[in-house]
């Protein structure tokens, strides 16, 4: 097995095309089909499904996946250990984070970037569920996600904000003059969400299933700014952070109670496996600076 073929593998699967492979490693097409033959065959299985359009992992694929993407970043890693002790910090930090957050990352990345120039960064957005995937699948090295009572069990945390989740509703709601709401309460009423895979969302859901109902989600949006206009207006309930609904005038922030719903935005990384000193000093910067 060759370091070469893992390379290969892992760039046919991130590009689902042999040929988009080629030209993002910069050689011929067949090699690169010659050479993850030859590591099918000495694994003897197959790692990729070529019966479609594009290129997926087989199931032994996706299972020897991550283990070549901590190879490649160990060899990776070791020679940036050399430049780090030399005092100078290469590479590559790829971070993630959820599209709404109250979280001063421009500051961070351009202090970060001030003092490692030579370290290139990438920055995507997306829900939670899929950031924590990609964590674990060794996309990221570092993401920004929000969760509510089960944090992923497998990740390091540093815990940046916590604060209670609330159901807003308009001033001219039926429920506005009231300053607390039961969770059970919510049972049959329009209520308006964040959408699956975001912290929010996943813990109204466990804490709707807890109570034995599924919850009336009428309206969905992708921040939770979007879900207090909504509300303002009338369309429901929205069940948002508090710190969102109190800086409105036009909502009324009801405490959810039996029980209470509290979400957290916390930095998370791979808890085992190699981080690369350039991820490992953008972590450390990253808890220092930020949350409480």
């Amino acid at each position: 097995m060759e370091l070469r073929q893992l390379e290969y593998f892992v760039a046919v699967v991130e590009e689902a095309n042999f040929t988009r492979a080629a030209e993002r490693l910069h050689v011929a097409q067949p090699g690169v089909s010659a050479q993850i033959r030859r590591l099918e065959r000495e694994l003897g299985q197959e790692l990729l499904d070529r019966s479609g359009r594009s290129v997926r992992t087989t199931e032994v694929g996706a299972a020897v996946l991550p283990y070549a993407r901590a190879a490649l970043a160990a060899v990776s890693g070791v020679r940036l250990a050399v430049e780090e002790l030399t005092g100078l910090v290469r590479g590559h930090v790829a971070i993630g984070t959820v599209t709404s957050h109250n979280v001063d990352l421009p500051t961070l990345l351009a202090d970060f970037h001030e003092d490692h120039p030579a370290v290139e960064i990438t920055l995507t957005e997306d829900s939670s569920d899929r950031l924590v995937d990609a964590l674990r699948g060794g996309r990221l090295d570092a993401a920004v996600i929000a969760f509510g009572t089960t944090p992923p069990p497998d990740l390091a945390l540093h815990i940046v904000t916590e604060e209670p989740v609330v159901a807003a509703v308009g001033p001219d709601h039926e429920l506005a003059k009231r300053s607390t709401i039961p969770l059970d309460a919510l049972r049959d009423r329009v209520l308006i969400s964040l959408p699956r895979g975001t912290g929010i969302r996943s813990l109204l859901n466990e804490a709707c299933a807890a109570a034995g109902f599924t919850p009336h989600i009428a309206f969905e949006a992708g921040t939770p700014t979007v879900l207090a206009q909504l509300a303002a207006r009338g369309l429901g309930i929205a069940i948002v952070p508090e710190g969102i609904a109190k800086r409105r005038d036009d909502l009324r922030a009801l405490t959810i109670t039996r029980p209470a719903l509290r979400g957290a935005l916390a930095l998370a990384w791979r808890a085992e496996g190699p981080v690369s000193p350039a991820a490992r000093a953008l972590i450390g910067r990253a808890r220092r600076l930020l949350g409480p």
